[in-house]
């Protein structure tokens, strides 16, 4: 059993993008792109980590505007429904490797995202015993939902969890909040996250999940320890 850490107490890792592959990306991008809308950093950044509503009307807006929020919406999810006939949805590498090293640590675990529970049960159903009850909360009517994991889930302060996910968002969130965070941007070709993860100012950007190993995160945890999580 490794030695616990001192100022951290639960991780919350963020399902698309982080634990699963990324499926929301490319269907977005080719969303706007085909109806003749011009894909940027902007855009992205106006879409991503949104409650479906919201980046309906967005997504909506950046393809033309042609559609309703809730035709937009609709058709999306009809599109991405094809995309994964031909792109399913997988376990990234290391994920469960992951969650095992956070809870070695002495850390609760939790997984969060914008799709139902049932987007949880179908593809991590299987590792729930390495979450802590509710195991899965579903943000999508409070996005991107960090205070309220924190605080009104687990009872917890901000500075004492550890935010795991791929879209700066989110990051930009987490620093309001004085919470941790680690930045897993995705490899989509035509994606700004890494970039505006940067601009938010993250500190901890990882390539893969097996790079978020105990000397990283025994790092983060003295740095919220200090109060200096987002401190250069």
């Amino acid at each position: 059993m490794m030695q616990g850490l001192g100022q951290l107490r639960l991780a919350a890792v963020n399902i698309d993008g982080v634990l699963l592959n990324d499926t929301f990306s490319p269907v977005i991008h080719h969303f706007i792109t085909s109806r003749g809308g011009t894909y940027s950093a902007e855009v992205e950044h106006a879409i991503f980590s949104q409650p479906q509503g919201v980046a309906a009307g967005r997504l909506a807006e950046a393809a033309g505007g042609e559609l309703t929020a809730e035709q937009a919406l609709a058709a999306y999810f009809e599109e991405r429904a094809r995309y994964l006939k031909r792109h399913p949805v997988v376990l990234l590498e290391g994920a469960v490797e992951l969650l095992r090293r956070l809870r070695r640590l002495g850390l609760q675990t939790v997984c969060y995202g914008g799709l139902d529970r049932t987007h949880f049960d179908a593809f991590l159903g299987p590792h729930a015993d390495l979450f802590d009850a509710p195991g899965y909360v579903c943000t999508d009517s409070f996005r991107p939902g960090l205070h309220e994991i924190a605080t009104e889930v687990f009872d917890l302060k901000h500075e004492q969890v550890l935010f795991v996910d791929d879209v700066a968002r989110v990051a930009e969130a987490a620093r309001a909040l004085g919470a941790p965070f680690i930045g897993h941007p995705g490899t989509f070709e035509h994606g700004f996250q890494r970039r505006l993860m940067r601009a938010a100012g993250v500190r901890h950007l990882v390539d893969s999940l097996d790079a978020i190993d105990e000397e990283l995160l025994r790092r983060i945890d003295a740095e919220a320890a200090a109060g200096r999580v987002w401190e250069a």
